[in-house]
């Protein structure tokens, strides 16, 4: 059942939200929901292998399509899911306001320490090809919301993170920045009680990446016995995610420069230690002191496990979904 339509719209060079006006969520169906580079594809391939109950790597873009990309043929899409049989997995980059939120639609948003997410998406942003960066363009330049081109990514890591940090000697600004980083995580953080919403932390994914899968199964309602849990653990890990990269990303290539290979970089943390100043940690300890509680600051930086498995930070669990879905 419908709980709440969505809050806002956005429109941006990547994101055209308003496709959730129109698409028809079924029970059971699952939303991954996140910031970019915080772990998006990794839960995607976790989530994949789960349902088919196998560790083949299957296409993302058909099978986990990102539905409120600008750049897709969203109406085309939709009507592909409309088709699709059983339960569908779907993925997204916008907040859950602008999003519509059901009470038997099982929405799991992961997080990551905000500059490590901000320095894996400087690799993405500076691989994009000269094709994606045109589609990009007619992105914005067709919208009078917007009524110019994409804003090309700096070289320089740090005269990155500070544009994405809106510092006004670094504009023009695009999309993806801490403010929309923030308010994302927020919105799901605000919800994070109710029992189809589920928090997962990328160092939690690292740490413990068997107990996260199992616990992202059990949000799900599927039961995996072993050793085929084995061989998804093993599937999931980042030198198996690297090797298959090609087929479950598929023409991946045409929007980066290595394809998926650049895609999937390098799976690490910490890579801003030694490129951003002491003024720089600063002011971003200023940006998320201003616009995120304490606890939410504390879970972004260090995850559930860190935090010694707090119930209220990890959120979800739906196994009255699950039941009426039938599905597992």
């Amino acid at each position: 059942m419908l709980i709440q339509k969505p809050q806002q719209t956005i429109r941006t060079w990547h994101t055209d939200t308003r496709i959730w006006d129109e698409f028809a969520f079924r029970a059971g169906d699952i939303l991954i929901c996140t910031p970019p580079k915080t772990g998006t594809t990794w839960t995607q391939r976790i989530v994949s292998m789960l349902l088919h109950q196998s560790a083949e790597p299957r296409p993302f873009i058909d099978e986990q399509p990102w539905l409120d990309a600008r750049f897709a043929p969203q109406a085309e899409i939709a009507e592909a899911l409309s088709q699709a049989p059983g339960v569908r997995s779907l993925k997204s980059h916008s907040p859950l306001t602008a999003l519509p939120l059901h009470d038997d639609v099982l929405y799991i948003n992961v997080a990551r320490d905000p500059r490590d997410a901000a320095m894996s998406f400087h690799n993405h942003a500076t691989h994009y090809t000269a094709e994606f960066e045109e589609t990009l363009d007619q992105s914005g330049l067709g919208d009078p919301q917007i009524a110019r081109p994409y804003p090309r990514a700096p070289a320089d890591a740090r005269t990155f993170f500070r544009r994405w940090l809106r510092d006004p000697a670094c504009a023009p600004f695009d999309d993806f920045t801490i403010a929309e980083f923030l308010e994302l995580e927020r919105s799901f953080w605000d919800e994070r009680h109710r029992p189809n919403v589920l928090l997962v932390h990328y160092n939690d994914l690292k740490a413990d990446l068997a107990g996260e899968i199992r616990r992202i199964g059990e949000f799900c309602g599927i039961e995996t016995p072993e050793p085929r849990m084995a061989q998804i653990v093993d599937a999931a890990g980042f030198s198996s995610m690297k090797r298959d990269g090609a087929k479950m990303l598929g023409v991946i290539n045409v929007a980066f420069k290595g394809g998926a290979d650049t895609f999937l970089h390098k799976g690490t943390n910490e890579r801003w230690k030694g490129v951003l100043t002491d003024e720089d940690l600063a002011q971003y300890r200023a940006v998320i002191d201003a616009s995120v509680p304490s606890d939410l600051a504390a879970w972004l930086e260090h995850g559930r496990l860190a935090l010694e498995g707090d119930a209220a930070v990890a959120g979800g669990g739906a196994a009255s979904i699950a039941a009426e879905r039938g599905a597992a």
